[in-house]
């Protein structure tokens, strides 16, 4: 089904990097693998296991691991960037020189950055320099790392302003169980790959208080409009967000018990503290950062996110995750667009 790459260098040996090489190299396509911890390559190579981040999912044999950049990425035709949000520009740092002039550049890390309120993709464009943002486009949508590992159906979307750069990628990357669709609004998707996690976080924190069904379809829906109206400020298509990357990954992030932001919500919502969470597990609960870097980006954009303020003042203020959604509750009543607040 797919136009084979010759090779793809994979920036990024989390749960999602490491289902992506899994994906490719079953497929019949070569990768490269980076990851920053070298004995969790060296095992990776040799038992064929990402026992931090992915255990249980044997790696397929075309896929290579490595803690060296110019390993990973020698002869890539295509290059995935996977890393957390906050370290993509540090990554990036040391592995830009060996980033092929050729190679298309396929960001797949959700997030914003909190210093400059830039999207993954604009971090990229700043780290890598050149004409990088020619060869770019951004991969999102719901996509759980082990159930993509594992084989069984996903969509996503590829998005882009180049429309045969996205028709590329769509067209290598897509398989029998992996449905791929182009999109031109990479605006849109970036900042619905981002503020999802945001979002995931309050539905489990209202699940976690036993708060019901009709108070979590609330915060999805009224949570899909608080992605769109930051988003639209931004210029990005508001049918975007009723897609594969706007509704389809806020509904899984939301009620998928895979979903490390919603069992973050959920476990804040039962009483565990914010440290005692993140410190239990390696995996990186986007949410957390993007809360406040969404809310620097908002702010500068004149719009108003009222999850988003309630749950930075749970995570970062002590609010008590009950009184925050009461507040949501006794808002001044508004009217349902996109415009409106919660």
């Amino acid at each position: 089904m797919n136009n084979k790459a010759g090779r793809i260098g994979i920036i990024g040996g989390g749960s999602w990097g490491t289902a992506l090489a899994a994906h490719c190299a079953g497929i019949g396509i070569p990768v490269g693998l980076w990851l920053h911890e070298e004995d969790l390559a060296k095992r990776m190579a040799k038992k064929r296991v990402n026992d931090v981040f992915l255990p249980g999912v044997v790696l397929p044999a075309l896929v290579e691991p490595t803690a060296d950049f110019e390993e990973c990425l020698a002869g890539a035709e295509m290059v995935m960037s996977v890393v957390p949000s906050h370290l993509a520009r540090e990554v990036w740092r040391g592995a830009h020189s060996f980033l092929p002039v050729d190679a298309v550049l396929i960001n797949a890390t959700k997030g914003i950055e909190e210093e400059t309120f830039l999207t993954s993709d604009r971090v990229l464009a700043e780290s890598i320099g050149g004409n990088v943002e020619d060869r770019m486009v951004t991969l999102s949508g719901p996509t759980f790392a082990l159930e993509v590992a594992r084989g069984l159906p996903a969509a996503a979307v590829v998005a882009g302003r180049n429309k045969a750069l996205t028709e590329k990628v769509q067209m290598t990357l897509a398989s029998d169980n992996f449905r791929l669709y182009t999109n031109s609004d990479p605006i849109g998707v970036e900042i619905a790959a981002s503020l999802k996690n945001v979002i995931a976080i309050a539905v489990g924190i209202c699940d976690g208080l036993g708060l019901g069904n009709n108070a979590r379809a609330a915060l999805i829906t009224r949570g899909l409009a608080e992605m769109a109206r930051l988003g639209m400020a931004l210029g990005a298509d508001p049918l975007t967000f009723q897609g594969l990357a706007g509704i389809g990954d806020l509904v899984l992030t939301c009620t998928g018990d895979l979903s490390r932001n919603r069992t973050l919500g959920l476990r804040l919502g039962k009483g565990e503290n914010l440290t005692r969470i993140t410190s239990s597990s390696p995996m990186v609960a986007e949410g957390v950062k993007t809360t406040r870097s969404a809310l620097g980006l908002a702010r500068r954009e004149g719009v108003e996110l009222p999850i988003t303020e309630e749950i930075k003042k749970v995570l970062f203020e002590s609010r008590d995750p009950l009184a925050a959604l009461k507040v949501l509750m006794t808002r001044a009543p508004k009217g349902e667009d996109f415009g409106s607040s919660v």
